[in-house]
């Protein structure tokens, strides 16, 4: 069966907050979003439009993920995670190329980037195997880590084809943190990140282009190429500082008005929210952040079906390195990799992936009041 029968106590007990934070950060980014993308000729913000008809696309994945039957997702992730690989395959010979790069499906009246929708199938994948069986007693070794390597290690080639470094690291982090909830031997954890660091400096000449390797030269030498490669950092700062404690206020913000500040609809929507709602606004929405990662790794903590707790654990972690490393380019505490802000940023294909995700963790939440 893949939709659960739903008694009358399903309501009762349901989950609320995983929505009720959802929703008030998709509302937050409405709002910031109309301030990013407000264009004076037409009045309104055509971004915060089309988002809005993302947003109700991504209510209606979070309601059909929700009850669709934990037995059906695990029957039915190898097929995802294939359909996944194969669609990341197939936009590097048909894909649409736009700043650069090759990450889109063109679907006539819209785009999908199936690296985004792949993070969900990637996922599940991991806790479909780390579940699979239990755990060796001392942990994970590398030998026992070859099938997950492997897992994600097929995504993670073909998106820093496109070439999108951000995603490719965001996969890793996710895969790291599933591993860590796994378990892994520490002489296994110390060997990995020996490897690493050999495979470092090759990676630098090879596999990064000329611009991401400036980005990271401009990183830790800011003031290297102000108007170049380290624009759009010195700008962020500028808008970040600007908006103080309380912010310049809503449509008032000069970086963003003018148009200085580059990406703001996606990669630097929080300059937009610092700048004009300053530092109690960002508080607030990362107290919001705070809370949704709380509930969600609470629940990992309390689902009595491993794969389920793997799951919730792994989008925890999605929605966490999106947060920690955006904000960390935003604010110059790390390099720009292109990685949005997850539900705030401008973007369907995330916002869709995001909300499919937290509505499948609430339906493990109701899982007790339903026929499997």
């Amino acid at each position: 069966m893949v939709f659960r029968r739903v008694n009358k106590k399903v309501w009762m007990y349901l989950d609320w907050q995983i929505p009720l934070f959802a929703f008030l950060l998709c509302s937050l980014g409405l709002m910031i979003l109309y301030s990013a993308g407000f264009d004076p000729e037409v009045g309104y913000s055509p971004p915060m439009k089309r988002q809005a008809m993302s947003m109700g696309v991504g209510l209606i994945a979070f309601l059909s993920c929700m009850f669709i039957s934990t037995s059906f997702w695990k029957r039915v992730t190898p097929l995802i995670y294939l359909a996944g690989c194969g669609l990341l395959l197939f936009i590097l010979f048909d894909g649409v190329v736009a700043g650069g790069a090759r990450r889109w499906l063109d679907l006539g009246p819209v785009r999908m980037q199936p690296s985004e929708f792949m993070k969900l199938g990637v996922i599940l994948a991991l806790a479909r195997i780390f579940t699979r069986e239990r755990a060796p007693r001392d942990g994970y070794t590398i030998v026992s880590l070859l099938i997950p390597f492997l897992v994600l290690l097929v995504p993670v080639v073909l998106i820093i084809k496109e070439p999108d470094l951000g995603t490719a690291i965001c996969y890793l982090l996710i895969g790291g943190s599933m591993l860590l909830l796994a378990g892994v031997q520490w002489r296994t954890f110390l060997r990995l990140l020996l490897v690493a660091l050999i495979l470092a400096l090759p990676a630098w000449k090879v596999v990064l282009k000329d611009y991401q390797r400036q980005r990271i030269l401009t990183f830790l030498s800011p003031e290297q190429d102000p108007l170049g490669s380290g624009y759009h950092a010195n700008q962020s700062k500028i808008a970040v500082g600007s908006g103080a404690i309380a912010g310049k206020g809503f449509l008032q913000g000069s970086q963003t008005q003018l148009r200085f500040l580059p990406e703001q609809t996606t990669d630097f929507i929080f300059s937009v929210l610092a700048e004009e709602w300053g530092f109690i606004g960002s508080l607030f929405t990362l107290c919001l952040y705070a809370l949704l990662l709380l509930r969600l790794c609470t629940l990992a903590s309390r689902c009595e079906d491993r794969f389920c707790s793997f799951v919730s654990f792994g989008v925890a972690a999605m929605i966490f390195w999106h947060v920690v490393i955006n904000i960390g380019m935003v604010v110059g505490s790390l390099p720009v990799v292109g990685l949005t802000l997850a539900i705030l940023s401008f973007g369907g294909s995330s916002l869709i992936t995001v909300m499919a995700s937290l509505g499948l963790v609430t339906g493990f939440s109701m899982k007790r009041f339903m026929f499997a």
